[in-house]
């Protein structure tokens, strides 16, 4: 039998897809099996994706509705611990008898936090599967800033605080919008530094 492209050359095969007799100069080999050029191109031009490995972004999010289940979903178990700890503080603060602008503000902090854990979950699984960088772990000390220790520091010293009767005065229950007016500037000031 002749190959099906050079009608003087014997062929030496067959392609494994479509059967043309292929000499040696048309076969092409792929782990073994024989294929002509018209079979084998449409393969290799397609693109080929990475497997997805690492965890799945949906399921880090539903996980993360429930304090620090996400972040363990996510291997992160610092991390997890930290979210499970600002999580049981918060509701420490609100079980106790604080004043009604300390209940609203804990309230307030409670909410945010609790749809924090999840979004925070999602880009982390994300930026794993993509393999870029993602959130950083709230113990890792080159990543952006540790937001969680930074909460902890601040609830520990407002307890602290409560403790010593440093918070019974009047001039606190009305002034503390202003640390949320701190923090938020001190946010616009650190990401115009990092668009610079």
């Amino acid at each position: 039998m002749k190959c099906a492209t050079h009608a003087e050359v014997d062929a030496t095969g067959y392609c494994r897809n479509c059967g043309k007799p292929l000499c040696a100069a048309c076969t092409r080999e792929v782990q073994g099996a024989l294929y002509c050029e018209n079979c084998l191109a449409p393969v290799a031009l397609q693109p080929t994706l990475p497997p997805q490995t690492g965890p799945n972004p949906g399921l880090a999010a539903t996980l993360g509705f429930i304090p620090g289940l996400g972040a363990v979903y996510n291997g992160q178990y610092i991390k997890a611990l930290i979210h499970v700890l600002i999580f049981g503080g918060l509701i420490a603060l609100l079980s106790s008898d604080l004043p009604a602008g300390y209940d609203a503000f804990f309230g307030i902090a409670l909410a945010c936090f609790y749809f924090y854990m999840p979004i925070e979950a999602y880009r982390t699984a994300k930026a794993r599967i993509t393999g870029e960088a993602g959130p950083a772990d709230l113990a890792s000390v080159d990543g952006p800033k540790p937001l969680g220790a930074i909460i902890l520091i601040a609830i520990g010293a407002l307890l602290l605080m409560r403790n010593f009767g440093l918070l019974e005065s009047e001039w606190f229950t009305k002034s503390w919008p202003v640390g949320l007016i701190v923090v938020g500037g001190w946010l616009v000031w650190d990401r115009m530094q990092k668009k610079a």
